[in-house]
């Protein structure tokens, strides 16, 4: 018996057909996947929606991250079965009507039952047929928001997977698909291991086609030209992943939609045809999604040079993430309950994978346009292990405030110009200082006013104020936990618990180089407690000032490291106070002057000394005489007068058997 052609008149079989084959079935609806591939060749002709809605248009649309590309039309397929000894099997296409072919069922019509044949039969090149792919149910469907589980849809051990990837990366086969799948499953046991086989092959194997791209008459649509040409589109990275998926006996769809990726301007719309293509792979008992494209690496700005760089992130993806930057047409695909609008989409804030594979957790707000409110904008991120961060607006890290948090940071930002302003914000690990910080955020801020009162200081450097990284290094138990500090009469005194063996150096900071480092320096004066240290802070102007502070062990030789910072302000124009006295590094951080507190002193005026100093045999101050200072219950005390010099020296005899003193403090004296 030969072959039978069912374009005559199917009525003869119409019967039948409704008894086995169920309506929502053949109704399923999937856009994009172009079914019916019989030779290894892209499934061409009609694009069916998955809900026997077809379009026979080839659409334009944005590929690699969201460029434009034109996802090529294809040919017309041929179905044939071979003959039978139990009857004559016909191969039939079963759609709705006026609906373009989508799904194949095999069909026995003899003597016995009508049964479908059994799923491990094999094709003529000795591959296993695979049943048809169904349509997303209920028990695919993932809950969103993200439950911050797990960055995968489905368990895998990547330790466990190493060898099989080592393996699969060596596989240099590229005469034929079908030799290619072969080669790749002699290593691959279970369904996820064929998959992921598949995977880790055309991820690094298969480059993007920049040149296809944008010359579509040099494009690879076809697995077998995409295969041998070592390259494609979003396209041809997915109908090979497909057509290898089929012969390998695992059930894989090609999904189209709309992504957020190169050329994706934070707050866009979308509009028209899908703009890239993905996979969905069937997997105990559930659909998966990956993507083959961003897996294997990225393009540049201009869409000219391609660069392997693999991405795990994109490998079984779980939906609740992989919706963030990818809108399948139809929206069964999302396998997420409930499912996101496409309105939902476009405002959603677009996070990469760097932002969860650094293992950052969420962002507020999680819209990509924000607005400010009285000249202030402020994001947050939440995340579990301690990361540092740093950000950019427009292109600079000024008009911001951000403060790590041990779960995370927060940023509040002030622009000084209104009108929309690009937010960066960037992550990397708190251990291994080789890191470099990686983007994980991208903010519209749309400024309306501007808070003319807060003008930040250019050099002030990020994060601001004291944190868990401050912790580290000995800073504990801040009297001011937060970035800012603000006094109305220009002082102020902050206090820490400090570790073992920390020694501290402060120095102040003015806008614009405006107050010279010695200088500043001379304006915050460090009394050591015991465990206590205090910063007693004197403003030399109104203003806003940064806040340094430097720490070392002392236990360890070489130079003082910053570790954090605070932004001092103030308003109070009248406030004018002078620097402290200049210290030596003979001056011990125990040591505190109690008077006079002033760096500069009257000309020709007695002027009292009361220090507390311990562990010193002999104390003087050095004018234009010496002046001994009398111990008196552990304070030095004593005056001296300032006739006739510029400048006055505390000096300290350390042993009573040296013969020598060190100088410990100078002041200035006023010119007559």
């Amino acid at each position: 018996m030969g072959t039978m052609d069912f374009k005559a008149d199917p009525s003869a079989v119409s019967i039948n057909l409704l008894l086995i084959v169920h309506p929502e079935e053949a109704a399923s609806k999937q856009k994009g996947p172009r079914e019916g591939q019989t030779d290894g060749s892209q499934s061409p002709g009609l694009q069916d929606d998955g809900n026997g809605n077809s379009s026979s248009q080839s659409p334009q649309g944005r590929d690699l991250q969201g460029q434009q590309v034109c996802k090529e039309p294809c040919k017309q397929p041929q179905a044939v079965t071979p003959y039978s000894s139990k009857g004559t099997q016909v191969t039939v296409e079963i759609h709705p009507k006026d609906s373009p072919p989508q799904l194949f069922k095999k069909l026995s019509f003899g003597k016995g039952p009508r049964k479908l044949p059994s799923l491990s039969s094999q094709d003529d090149k000795g591959f296993r047929t695979t049943e048809a792919p169904r349509p997303p149910g209920g028990k695919d469907l993932h809950a969103y928001p993200w439950d911050r589980s797990s960055l995968k849809s489905l368990p895998v051990d990547l330790q466990q997977l190493e060898k099989l990837d080592a393996y699969a990366l060596k596989v240099d086969v590229k005469s034929s698909v079908e030799e290619l799948v072969r080669a790749l499953l002699k290593q691959a046991r279970s369904d996820l291991e064929k998959v992921r086989a598949i995977w880790m092959w055309i991820c690094h194997h298969i480059e993007y086609d920049v040149v296809g791209y944008h010359n579509k008459s040099q494009l690879a649509s076809r697995p077998l030209d995409v295969l041998q040409a070592g390259k494609g589109t979003c396209e041809g990275y997915a109908g090979l992943f497909e057509h290898m998926c089929s012969l390998a006996g695992i059930q894989c769809m090609k999904l189209f939609g709309y992504s957020k990726g190169n050329g994706y301007k934070t707050g866009q719309t979308f509009t028209g045809d899908s703009d890239h293509a993905w996979n969905a792979v069937y997997l105990d008992g559930r659909w998966h999604l990956l993507d083959s494209t961003w897996g294997s690496g990225s393009v540049d700005d201009s869409f000219t040079k391609f660069t392997f760089r693999y991405n795990e992130f994109y490998f079984l993806t779980h939906p609740a993430l992989f919706i963030n930057n990818h809108f399948p047409d139809n929206s069964n695909w999302q396998l997420l309950k409930p499912a996101l609008t496409l309105k939902d989409f476009e405002n959603n804030l677009l996070h990469n994978s760097n932002f969860y594979t650094l293992g950052l957790l969420a962002a507020h707000p999680q819209t990509a346009v924000i607005q400010t409110v009285n000249g202030k904008a402020s994001v947050s991120v939440d995340c579990r292990p301690a990361m540092l961060f740093t950000f950019k607006l427009r292109g600079t890290a000024q008009q911001g405030l951000l403060t790590l948090k041990r779960q995370g940071m927060q940023l509040d930002i002030y622009p000084q110009k209104t009108g929309s302003h690009k937010l960066q914000i960037f992550a990397k690990p708190s251990r291994g200082s080789g890191d470099v910080y990686q983007c994980v955020l991208e903010y519209l801020v749309e400024c309306r006013s501007v808070d003319a009162a807060l003008r930040l200081p250019r050099e002030l450097p990020q994060p601001v104020g004291p944190s868990w990284l401050s912790e580290r290094r000995g800073f504990l138990r801040p009297s001011h936990p937060g970035p800012v500090v603000h006094t109305n009469d220009g002082r102020c005194s902050l206090t820490f618990t400090l570790g073992r063996d920390v020694l501290v150096l402060a120095s102040l900071q003015g806008e614009g180089g405006s107050l010279p480092e010695e200088l500043g320096m001379q304006h915050v004066m460090a009394v050591r407690r015991g465990a206590q240290l205090e910063l007693k802070v004197q403003l030399p102007r109104a203003g806003s000032f940064v806040l340094k502070l430097y720490a070392k062990k002392k236990s360890e030789p070489g130079n003082y490291d910053y570790v954090f910072n605070y932004l001092l302000s103030c308003l109070n124009a009248e406030v004018r106070w002078p620097a402290f006295p200049l210290s030596y590094s003979k001056w011990g951080q125990d040591y505190e002057v109690l008077e006079p507190l002033a760096g500069v002193l009257p000309a020709a005026r007695n002027v009292r000394f009361r220090l507390r100093m311990q562990g010193v045999a002999k104390v003087l101050v050095q004018a234009e005489g010496s002046y001994p200072l009398t111990h008196n219950r552990g304070y030095w005390e004593g005056s001296c007068s300032t006739a006739g010099c510029s400048e006055v020296f505390v000096m300290v005899h350390e042993n009573a058997n040296h013969s020598f003193y060190s100088h410990v403090l100078k002041y200035q004296v006023e010119s007559q």
